[in-house]
């Protein structure tokens, strides 16, 4: 093996016999360094833009979410309001309330959802993040929070008085059209206090409202809610607070994590990278395949020394490995300046911005060992693959 390594690197290091020789050598060593730099970008690029797509989760979103299993509330007694403070695992944790509710602002009028929280929102989710003008909920129960989307869909502005309301209308439970109208919604005016932005599907979604007036808009008692949202301690162990939760709540309710809770977009990403993972793999095997073809091209070219190498005692086997120990460290060596130099675009990126989405909008990107782990193993095993089967060519015919 020693000898056959020997070889291989002289072979790889010394010019060939002729210049198309090593022009094709060259060229298919090109393809390896730029294939593992082209899929190491990609993979970057998009560990970078799943963070930026997932961003907003890491605020807006509480670190596990509480559902009922059926119906749209359940009945939360104050037994577990007890229990849930003596978790040493949960930090904090707030009562929401969400329904759908109809919005009504001087001539316009627009669907959305209420959320309404209690005081200890603020501890849960990172309230300061989302909000970019105005002020946060107090205790008033005739204040909201619009998202950026729906303040610009009804012309609304955040109001220092309360000269210009907004009208929440909520159905009234029931079967059939009540003979007035009037009757059928219950309403409640209130004054937009401040805007939030976190994306544009949120944005148009929600307005956040005291929990005092999702309950009297929806008429619900006091010990009933439609989710509990919780922040975890960190060092948490998350399937044991989900446990403990269950046992809480009698094992009728169903508790979402932060990946559950967006468990569409992040099987969405990962298709996404997925397939341009494989579409970058299939550029580079074919790319890579021109060193199957450089190694063939090596073998002709050095016809009279195999045979040479033959006739003083070396084996078929032995002669094989030569071509596919030079093949192979093409590939790694290729590899390696691939991935050096897809990491200083990289670094580059992060630092100037060199490619943006908008004037004031670099795109996204983010290093990842495993990402480094991906390239290097992909890259080399395809390149293996291809100087196995070019080594494989030689044979006791070539020899004779």
């Amino acid at each position: 093996m020693n000898f056959s390594y020997y070889i291989a690197k002289r072979y790889l290091f010394s010019p060939g016999s002729s210049n198309a020789i090593n022009i094709i050598t060259i060229i298919a060593a090109a393809g390896v360094v730029i294939g593992a730099m082209a899929l190491f970008l990609v993979l970057s690029g998009f560990a970078g833009l799943k963070d930026f797509s997932l961003q907003f989760s890491s605020y807006f979103d509480p670190d596990l979410k509480m559902f009922p299993s059926s119906g749209k509330t359940f009945t939360y007694t104050p037994e577990q309001k007890e229990k849930l403070q003596q978790l040493e695992s949960i930090a904090h944790f707030s009562e929401v309330i969400e329904e759908r509710v109809f919005l009504e602002f001087r001539d316009k009028q627009k669907a959305a959802f209420i959320k309404g929280v209690d005081q200890a929102y603020t501890n849960v989710v990172k309230t300061d993040s989302i909000l970019v003008y105005g002020n946060w909920l107090t205790e008033n129960d005739f204040q909201v929070v619009a998202g950026n989307g729906i303040s610009r869909e009804l012309s609304m502005t955040v109001e220092p008085t309360y000269t210009n309301l907004l009208s929440i209308y909520v159905p009234r439970p029931g079967k059939g059209i009540p003979n007035d109208p009037t009757k059928a919604f219950r309403s409640q005016k209130t004054v937009n206090i401040g805007i939030y932005s976190v994306n544009e599907e949120l944005d148009k979604k929600y307005i956040f409202g005291t929990i005092g007036l999702a309950r009297t808009l929806l008429d619900l008692p006091d010990n009933q809610v439609t989710n509990l949202e919780f922040k975890l301690n960190p060092g948490a162990d998350e399937q044991l607070v989900k446990q403990q939760l269950q046992e809480i709540f009698n094992n009728d309710v169903i508790i979402k994590n932060r990946v559950q809770l967006n468990d569409t977009l992040y099987k969405m990403l990962n298709t996404e990278n997925l397939v341009s993972y494989l579409v970058i793999t299939l550029i580079a095997v074919i790319a890579l395949f021109n060193v199957a073809g450089a190694i063939i091209m090596m073998i002709i070219d050095k016809k009279g020394n195999v045979k040479t190498l033959y006739n003083v005692g070396a084996s078929l086997s032995n002669i094989r490995k030569i071509f596919l120990f030079q093949g192979s460290l093409m590939t790694v060596l290729g590899t390696l300046l691939g991935l050096f130099l897809g990491f200083v675009l990289i670094v580059l990126q992060q630092q100037f911005g060199l490619l943006m989405i908008t004037p004031s909008l670099p795109y996204p990107t983010r290093i990842t060992a495993m990402s480094f782990v991906v390239v290097f193993l992909t890259i080399s095993v395809i390149g293996f693959v291809a100087s196995l089967l070019a080594s494989s060519r030689i044979n006791q015919k070539l020899v004779a």
